[in-house]
C-alpha cells in the first residue's frame, strides 16, 4: 500500500500518520507484473509484510494489484480492490494484558481520492484466535472487497 498523492514528504507524512493512529508501515517483499504496459509502468501485483503493532509474534502479508499506465506512474490511479491476506505466528506470541476486541493495524492508500486497504485485528476470546481482516473503504456492487485470516494463540503462548 502507498500513498498515491507523489513525493517523498507525503509518504513520510503518512508514515507519521500510521504510527500516531497504531498502525504500522509495509515493506514492500516484491512485485510482479502481470500486464506489460508500452507506456508507464506495468500492472503489478506487490506482496507487502508487517507486524502487528501489538501482538509481537505475527506478521501479516497483503498482496494488492497496483495499476500501471500513465496515470498509475504519475500517481493518478486507482486500484483496483483485488487484494488478498495471510497473516501467520512468526515468532512467540506474547499477548498484552489488554487486548482490544477491535483494532486497526494497517492501512494504505490504494487511490489519490477517498479509498484505501485497511487491515483490522479481532481477537475470539472464547476460541483463542486472531482474526485479521482486510477490507477496502470504497463499495464494489454494494459491498466493500475483503479477505480474512486467522491466528490461533495456543495455550503455551506467553501472556
Amino acid at each position: 500500500m502507498r500513498s498515491r498523492i507523489g513525493g517523498f514528504g507525503v509518504v513520510a507524512a503518512g508514515a507519521a500518520i500510521a504510527v500516531v493512529a497504531g498502525t504500522v508501515a509495509a515493506e514492500q517483499v516484491g512485485c510482479v507484473t502481470t500486464e506489460w504496459k508500452l507506456v508507464g509502468a506495468n500492472h503489478r501485483v506487490c506482496v507487502e509484510s508487517f507486524p502487528d503493532p501489538k501482538v509481537p509474534g505475527v506478521t501479516c502479508h497483503v498482496s494488492q494489484a497496483r495499476t500501471g499506465g500513465v496515470s498509475g506512474s504519475l500517481g493518478l490511479a486507482e486500484d483496483p480492490s483485488q487484494f488478498s491476506l495471510a497473516c501467520r505466528q512468526t515468532g512467540p506470541i506474547s499477548l498484552p494484558d489488554k487486548l482490544a476486541k477491535e483494532a486497526t493495524v494497517f492501512s494504505g492508500d490504494t487511490s489519490i481520492l477517498f479509498k484505501e486497504t485497511r487491515v483490522v485485528r479481532m481477537w475470539d476470546e472464547a476460541n483463542r484466535t486472531l482474526i485479521y481482516l482486510a477490507i477496502s473503504r470504497k463499495l464494489i456492487d454494494g459491498a466493500p472487497a475483503n479477505s480474512i485470516s486467522t491466528v490461533p494463540v495456543m495455550p503455551w503462548a506467553v501472556r
